[in-house]
């Protein structure tokens, strides 16, 4: 396999992205205030133990390490098809481990998401019970002192009450009740491209991938409420909370521009034909059902070296998928228990045909 001087496809964390040449021209970007990446432990969910797996035991391709590269060289998005089960969502987590690119943002796509969803959520509601709450707290009549009713002074904060003198923080100002989503934050100014997961952009609405073609072929965005509410800051700056870590950000004047383009992976189980626009504007990378032996590398990955009985259903499973259409998991599931169980030949036999059933439509006869 062709190494190339960035995402090698080796699985061996590496700081190859500060490798990685000048953008192109018409791909260059001059966000700022500059960020620093957080740290890959800074969100929880992104290193939690099912994540992790995926991300050590991925085995790359030749023409995936190839399109991977191509995508982080050209600061394109990169769009993944292909059949079920083929590793198309642990892509880019075995990426951005071995890049050492932080936290992977993750934005899982339904028939109801919008673009909005992906920058930025903002909460009118909670805004408006926050000014409630200090207004109700500025408008209290001051008690009776101490010394006039003969009783003894209580510090506040022995009464478990939110003290409401000067140095009780002002939590009526629009950026504490704004939230900025995943691709709003993978288009912050870091130094180092952060990693995103646009899951099954085939479910979404038709207007989806339109709407994100300015967004991504710009590298920004802004947001409308802190435009306004700039005009009444200092210096136009609000400290906005990231996704998956919950750090406070600067925007400056509601304008979002990144300095390092992301790496942007969108999945497709190709249930949808996308628009020329779209397509033009991202390197696209098909995977195909694995061979013999780029299974037996997936199984050594996940469970070890095959032995005779895992080297059976390989066979029997490349088999089948000719009437249709199987995931790489189910023949991983029919191994483990092969493994873990007690049970005999035949009821193995019985229990993977069970856990392989086809996927597709069009699917032939089930017979294991």
């Amino acid at each position: 396999m062709p190494l190339w001087p960035v995402y090698t496809g080796t699985n061996a964390p590496h700081d190859g992205i500060e490798r990685l040449p000048p953008p192109p021209p018409w791909r260059a970007f001059d966000g700022g205030p500059l960020l620093d990446p957080p740290d890959a432990a800074a969100d929880r969910s992104a290193v939690s133990p099912d994540r992790v797996h995926r991300a050590e035991t991925y085995r790359a391709t030749e023409d995936t390490v190839q399109l991977v590269n191509a995508a982080l060289y050209l600061r394109r998005p990169l769009l993944v098809t292909g059949p079920p089960g083929t590793g198309k969502s642990s892509l880019v987590y075995a990426v951005a481990r071995e890049l050492r690119l932080g936290p992977v943002l993750r934005w899982n796509i339904t028939s109801r998401s919008t673009l909005h969803d992906g920058l930025y959520s903002y909460d009118p509601l909670s805004r408006l019970y926050a000014a409630r709450q200090q207004a109700a707290q500025q408008a209290a009549p001051q008690e009776t002192a101490p010394e006039e009713t003969g009783l003894p002074e209580i510090a506040p904060e022995e009464t478990g009450l939110p003290e409401t003198g000067p140095e009780t923080p002002d939590e009526t100002g629009i950026e504490h009740h704004l939230r900025l989503g995943p691709l709003g934050t993978a288009l912050l100014p870091y130094a180092r491209p952060r990693a995103l997961l646009i899951d099954e952009i085939d479910k979404s609405d038709l207007d989806l991938p339109n709407d994100l073609l300015n967004v991504l072929e710009e590298g920004q965005y802004q947001i409308p409420e802190l435009v306004r509410a700039a005009r009444l800051a200092p210096d136009g700056t609000a400290r906005v909370p990231a996704d998956g870590t919950g750090e406070a950000v600067p925007v400056v004047r509601g304008q979002v521009r990144c300095r390092a383009f992301p790496f942007v992976v969108l999945t497709s189980n190709g249930e949808r034909e996308f628009p020329p626009a779209f397509l033009r504007r991202c390197v696209t990378l098909r995977l195909r059902r694995p061979d013999d032996r780029h299974l037996a590398d997936i199984v050594r990955a996940h469970l070890g070296e095959p032995d005779s009985y895992a080297q059976e259903l390989i066979g029997r499973f490349l088999d089948r998928t000719s009437a249709g259409d199987l995931a790489t998991d189910q023949l991983l599931n029919a191994i483990y228990l092969a493994r873990t169980s007690n049970l005999d030949s035949g009821s193995l036999d019985r229990l993977a045909e069970q856990l392989m059933p086809h996927l597709g439509q069009g699917a032939g006869t089930d017979v294991f």
